[in-house]
């Protein structure tokens, strides 16, 4: 509705305009300008093509053009109605536009004020849509026009339209019947012939009963539809027609259509699709909302119902629907839908519908929800500072909101000031926290803040801002003064009551970070701690050391002061003499040097006498002196002597001691001003620095200088000098460890390193004291770094590169002599820098030495492939990773590859003699740790200047009590070649390869009979004992009769179950190191300890049958409960072993020296703990081959006057049958195999050893269970029951039967029975008087 005091005018202009022409109306040409600078003008226009008219080409097209004018004053009005109706037409278009005519232009409806509201009426031969006058009230009063009926005068300009028609306009009924027939499909298609002729018939029938309606032009059928047959029709009048002429005209239609049509005469029904006003409120629907949906109608009804389209229901009262229908001033009905508390499950299109006799007035809205949205921060953090920090929330969709509520929820309150902008439906809420509010032992407190937005509907829609409070640290910081000396340790402690932080740490006074060595930051529930701890402190740290807390961007800092006053270190006082000679009676100048000048007081110390010293400046070096006289001393005696160094702190160092042999004078041959005196024979060592060497103005050299006294000369036999620049690095690199800002000094050292390596060369070359110190220096710079850069790494390799030179392989060769550990130290420095090396495809390349490096990129990296080619040595080797392994690091890992053509010759054999490195030795390193199983594969040169067979090795740091040595674990021959040999590895670190001549070709003679002899073995072994456990079985009952029958097979059945057991784990050993299972250190582990666990099981319990066997014929009137035997055997067969095993696992498993390097098997070239089973195995052999010479002896004894011409013979059989069974059960076999233990043994040994215990399963089914009379009788009773086996049964029984032992006192009776010397057998038989024969069936009862 437009402004109370405006008036308004509207017309119609028609216009006629070309398709190529463009319609613009200027209607300042029109309107005196007179009459527009006083008032507002405003436009709406609404174009209508109205018809086409023909006119000449291009084809015209007319249009009718709604215009509405406003204005405040109404006295314009009748000028320019006046102005409009004097126009003469038609009026051609201007210049621009001359396509254009205006063909008439006429006012429709006039707006006029009518004191608060507003009066519109139609101008003359216009008049109100019927929509218009049921929607809008009439001004009564103005006319006596009712509803239903032409309206002139409306109250208020309809919102949308539309404005006064012309009078006499065509109005449309849209009606529907039913026709009680079946539908046809046929009826769905207007061209059919069906189609056609149900619609001549109900047309015809149409217009005679429609004719009667008033204003009657037209009756046309629009369609068909099922249910039956619905038939929709539309009506075209001048004029409303009332119900009850619709009514007869209904009846007409019936009485005049065909009766075979069957059409429903009460299913006549007139649809108003547009006479329904239809509101929702609101107009943003949010869920929870409470949403109305409103008719109007102005008919005098209340029957109305709602129905809800997706889901085809009529929507009726509920708890969460209320429908309320009503009549407004007995004129309009009204009718609500009010849903409570809306949900998206009410979206959708609804249908309101008012029905009126046959007149029905529906209209449809569809209704959409929507959830509120609410933007805001997931999470803020807030730090206690008393800042304001603000928590904003906004909606999605901006309208005008009832209220914007703040919540909070959670330990700690911190309320804020909430702001609203009803512009842009956003709140701020803003909080301001102190260390009050959150106090330190609540930081890290989480408190839920809540907006919540509430619509004027009643809905709600909510947002959670989790806001962290973090309180300021609080630091407290050790508050005692800390005032130290050179070499004493401090620790600074530095608490904070937070215990969440992102960084703690310590930085100098100058703001560098102190390296992470040096402290060590723990974090408990309650509080957080960092402890910088120094344990050798040097002058550098002196000074104040900042203790920092930063959480996120909140820092905390406490100082503290360290004061450090000078005091040397023990090692770096230098005396002189180290070790010396002093006749009786003489004396001697001695000192302690230090390299600079403090105030120290300094006094001798020579048993319990003190002596002041006497201080001697030589420009750097600060000397301190005393002269020692032997008078004070007893001679011959010898006396340490030291040095007292006492600091203005009061705290003292005392030196190295300085050894002094007071001799008699007579003894001493050797005499030198410098060395001094000593005897034939007499090594005394020397520093470096006190001797006249040369040595440069900044530092003297170091290292120390061995002498012997030949004849009655000092001659040289150690020089370990240290040249004097490589020398001073070393005290550098000594206390670069001890520094606190080591990682700002490291480039510059390594530098400085590499230009005096190749001054020094010739002292390289020369002296091993000058190379081990370059290699101490490197380990020592090795542990400093996080990180090295390509120009540290190059100084790095250019050192190494002078110190692996062809020209120092003889000082090389010095310092093995010596048993040093230069080459794996050299090694295990270099793999420290490659590890933390970051640089991009780095290459370095010397003659000595070359590197390669690659950086892992993320996604999918290429395979990493590196080779390298030494001229100088004749060697290359080629490393490759490929890309699926490179996968599994983390993207920006670092992998390098360093090369060394000549280390091979410098790091120490495996086997002296035996084994030999012979090719490069490379190292392969990532620059972060891996988890996954890593392989890697590399390609040596093939060049055996000796011959012998390739072995893949790594150079094992942690071997000979780490020292390091070559290992082949997880490492394998892949491929060799004339000219390559390629390896397989699944770690990561320094690789070659070994030749060893002593193992067998594995295409030779003898390693093919060996394997034959050991495969062909143990399937028959393992054959042979399963069916041995099988005749035990069968036989038991029959043959354990008597208590030593039953001892006996106790021990056959468990020597076979325990010998079957180590076979099977044998076989389980050997695939595991042939196929290279995963896992297969671990299995190795356990197959090694069960190998030697039942091993050791077979031998123990043949020691328990020969002690049995040993005890039955000693204690031969000595009887032992069968329970107490069985539990000394059992323990003796397995406890023995298992204690053995377990201590020997326990023993080297933690130092990872169990098994060997290439076998599943003990030990034996680093901890020799293959003694572990040879010692109890050779002890066991020894013991029953006494007990078997023992018994052999009683066999052969004959008794006394009884020698028959066929004893002899028999006896011979006896020995040879007792030999048969007791070898392969008492394991005199394995007698053979210790020859094998030791390499170089004889090839004989080695297939001797390998067929007897390969067959011994065969040999105990054979002989120590078929062979065994008992065994077979009892066989044969089992499978035959003849006579004869009767019979035979019955006669072994007689011949087995126990003699009586006729005997003098215990002590000969046992000396006599050991030896077989004294006794009468005097058996039942008289047939048997042979005593040869008694003492043998004797035996073979105890061993059956």
């Amino acid at each position: 509705m437009k402004s109370p005091r405006r008036t308004t005018l509207c017309f119609v202009i028609i216009a006629i305009y070309s398709s190529q022409a463009t319609l613009s109306l200027n209607l300042e040409s029109i309107v005196y300008h007179s009459l527009l600078h006083e008032h507002e003008l405003m436009e709406e226009d609404q174009v209508r093509p109205k018809r086409a008219v023909a006119v000449s080409s291009p084809a015209a097209q007319e249009f009718t053009v709604d215009v509405e004018i406003s204005f405040e004053n109404a006295s314009f009005l009748e000028p320019i109605k006046a102005y409009l109706n004097n126009l003469s037409f038609p009026i051609q278009g201007n210049d621009t536009d001359l396509a254009t005519d205006i063909l008439s232009i006429e006012v429709s409806t006039v707006c006029r004020p009518n004191g608060n509201e507003i009066w519109c009426s139609c101008e003359t031969g216009y008049e109100w849509p019927q929509e218009s006058c049921l929607h809008n009230l009439t001004c009564q009063g103005h006319d006596g026009s009712s509803a239903g009926r032409h309206c002139h005068c409306l109250k208020g300009l309809p919102p949308k339209g539309p404005f006064c028609q012309l009078q006499g306009a065509d109005v449309i009924l849209r009606m529907s019947v039913r026709l009680n027939v079946g539908f046809q499909e046929d009826l769905r298609n207007s061209s059919s012939a069906l189609y056609k002729s149900y619609t001549t018939d109900l047309e015809t029938a149409f217009w005679k009963g429609y004719s009667i309606l008033p204003g009657f032009k037209l009756v046309t059928v629009t369609g068909f539809r099922p249910g039956s047959v619905v038939v929709t029709y539309e009506i075209t009048t001048t004029t409303t027609t009332s119900p009850a002429l619709m009514h007869k005209a209904n009846e007409k239609v019936t009485q005049n259509l065909n009766q075979t049509y069957k059409v429903d005469s009460n299913s006549f029904q007139v649809t108003y699709s547009n006479e329904t006003k239809f509101s929702i409120t609101p107009e943003i629907i949010f869920e929870g909302d409470t949403v109305t949906l409103m008719c109007e109608n102005e008919v005098f009804s209340t029957n109305v119902s709602w129905m809800h389209v997706e889901t085809g229901l009529d929507i009726q009262n509920s708890t969460e629907v209320s429908i309320y229908t009503s009549m407004l001033n007995n004129m309009t009905s009204v009718s609500r839908l009010i849903i409570h508390n809306i949900t998206r499950v009410y979206m959708g299109e609804y249908i309101c519908k008012l029905t009126l006799d046959i007149f029905e007035y529906a209209s449809r809205r569809k209704l959409e929800v929507i959830p509120i949205q609410i933007l805001a921060s997931e999470a803020v953090e807030v730090m206690c500072d008393n800042n304001p920090v603000s928590l904003n929330c906004c909606s999605e969709v901006n309208v005008n909101w009832s209220q914007i509520e703040w919540k909070q929820e959670g330990s700690i309150s911190i309320p804020g000031n909430a702001e609203i902008d009803t512009d842009s439906g956003c709140s701020r809420y803003t909080l301001m926290a102190n260390e009050t509010q959150c106090p330190s032992g609540s930081s890290g407190t989480t408190v839920v803040y809540t907006c919540e937005f509430i619509s004027a509907h009643g809905a709600r829609g909510r947002k959670d801002i989790e806001v962290t409070f973090i309180s300021v640290a609080k630091l407290n910081i050790t508050p005692d003064l800390i005032s130290v000396s050179e070499g004493q340790s401090f620790f600074i402690k530095c608490i904070s009551d937070m215990s969440n932080y992102d960084e703690m740490y310590w930085n100098t006074s100058a703001g560098a970070k102190i390296y992470k060595r040096f402290y060590t930051t723990r974090r408990y529930s309650d509080r957080a701690e960092s402890v910088l701890t120094v344990k050798t402190s040097t002058r550098e740290w002196n000074g104040t050391y900042h203790c920092v807390f930063r959480y996120k961007n909140l820092y905390r800092v406490m100082a503290k002061d360290v004061i450090v006053y000078p005091l040397p270190l023990e090692s770096n006082i230098m005396v002189d003499p180290v070790e010396a000679a002093i006749p009786c009676r003489s004396s001697r100048h001695i000192r302690c040097c230090v390299e600079e000048d403090s105030d120290y007081k300094v006094i001798f110390q020579v048993g319990s006498s003190s002596f002041p010293a006497v201080k001697e400046v030589d420009e750097k070096q600060v000397c301190y002196k005393h002269h020692f006289t032997a008078d004070s001393v007893s001679c011959p005696e010898n006396v340490d002597v030291f040095c007292h160094f006492t600091n203005a702190a009061n705290n003292s160092v005392q030196s190295p001691s300085m050894k002094l042999n007071l001799v008699p004078g007579e003894s001493i041959t050797c005499q030198d001003p410098i060395l001094g005196v000593g005897e034939p024979g007499k090594v005394i060592q020397k520093l470096c620095q006190f001797l006249n060497i040369t040595r440069s103005r900044e530092s003297p050299i170091g290292g120390i200088i061995t002498y012997r006294c030949v004849g009655s000369q000092w001659q040289i036999e150690k020089n370990d000098c240290i040249s004097a620049p490589i020398n001073a690095l070393l005290q550098l690199a000594k206390a670069l460890v001890k520094s606190p800002t080591q990682d700002e000094k490291l480039p510059s050292y390594l530098g400085n390193l590499s230009i005096s390596t190749k001054q020094a060369k010739l002292e390289v070359d020369s002296f091993s004291g000058t190379l081990g110190a370059i290699i101490n220096i490197l380990d020592l710079f090795s542990t400093v770094p996080t990180q090295v850069n390509s120009e540290m790494m190059a100084h790095v390799l250019s050192t190494v590169n002078i110190i692996l030179g062809k020209s120092a392989l003889n000082t090389w060769k010095m310092s093995q002599q010596q048993k040093t550990n230069y080459s794996s130290q050299l090694l295990d420095s270099v793999e420290r820098f490659s590890r933390v090396l970051r640089a991009e495809d780095s290459i370095i390349s010397q003659p000595n030495v070359q590197m390669k490096s690659m950086v892992i990129k993320p996604g999918h990296p290429q395979s990493y492939r590196q080779s390298f080619v030494f001229l100088d040595s004749d060697l290359w080797g080629n490393v490759t990773i490929s890309g699926c392994q490179l996968e599994h690091l983390q993207p920006d890992s670092f992998v390098v590859t360093v090369a060394f053509p000549t280390l091979k010759t410098i790091l120490d054999r495996d086997v002296p003699g035996e084994n030999f490195a012979n090719s490069l030795v490379m190292t392969t390193t990532v620059s972060r740790s891996v988890t996954t199983p890593f392989r890697i594969l590399m390609t040596f040169k093939n060049s055996p200047p000796l011959g012998g067979i390739p072995q893949c090795v790594f150079w094992n740091f942690n071997l000979a009590n780490h020292t390091g040595g070559w290992d082949g674990s997880g490492c394998y021959v892949k491929e060799v070649t004339e000219d390559s040999v390629s390896c397989s590895c699944e770690h990561l670190t320094s690789f070659s390869i070994l030749m060893s001549p002593d193992s067998p070709d594995p295409d030779s003679l003898l390693k093919i009979l060996l394997d034959i002899i050991s495969y062909i073995g143990l399937c028959f072994s393992i054959l042979s004992l399963a069916a041995c456990l099988v005749v035990e079985a069968v036989v038991w009952k029959s043959v354990t009769k008597n208590r030593t029958s039953s001892m006996r097979h106790t021990c056959i059945v468990n020597i076979t179950a325990s010998l079957l057991v180590a076979d099977v784990w044998f076989i389980v050993a050997a695939a595991i190191h042939d196929h290279r299972f995963p896992l297969n250190e671990t299995a190795c582990v356990a197959a090694t300890f069960f190998i030697h666990f039942f091993y050791l099981s077979v031998f123990f319990w043949m020691l328990t049958l020969g002690l049995m066997l040993f005890y039955r014929l000693v204690f031969i009137l000595h009887d032992t409960s069968k329970s107490i035997q069985k539990t000394i055997a059992f323990s003796l067969g397995y406890g023995c072993p298992l204690v053995i095993s377990v201590i020997t696992v326990g023993a080297t498993q933690p130092r990872e020296v169990y098994m060997r390097k290439n076998a599943c098997w003990l030990n034996w070239e680093d901890t020799k703990a293959l003694l572990a089973f040879v010692i109890p195995a050779l002890i066991i052999v020894v013991v029953n081959m006494t007990i078997t010479v023992v018994v052999i002896t009683k066999i052969l004894r004959p008794s006394i006057g009884d020698k028959p011409s066929k004893q002899e013979k028999s006896s011979l059989f006896q020995v040879t049958k007792s030999i048969g069974v007791l070898t392969p059960l008492l394991g005199l076999t394995w007698g053979f195999g210790l020859a094998t233990v030791f390499q170089g043994s004889n090839a004989v040994f080695h297939i001797v050893f390998t067929l007897l215990n390969a067959f011994q399963g065969l040999f105990i089914l054979l002989f120590g269970c078929l062979w065994d009379q008992k065994v077979q009788e009892a066989l044969l009773n089992k499978y035959s029951r003849s006579k004869w086996s009767s019979q035979h049964s019955k006669s072994t029984s007689i011949g087995s039967s126990t003699p009586v032992f006729s005997m003098s006192s215990p002590i000969s009776r046992r000396f006599n029975n050991l030896f077989g010397k004294t006794g009468t057998y005097n058996v039942s038989t008289p047939e048997t008087t042979s005593s040869s024969l008694e003492n043998t069936s004797s035996a073979y009862s105890l061993l059956n």
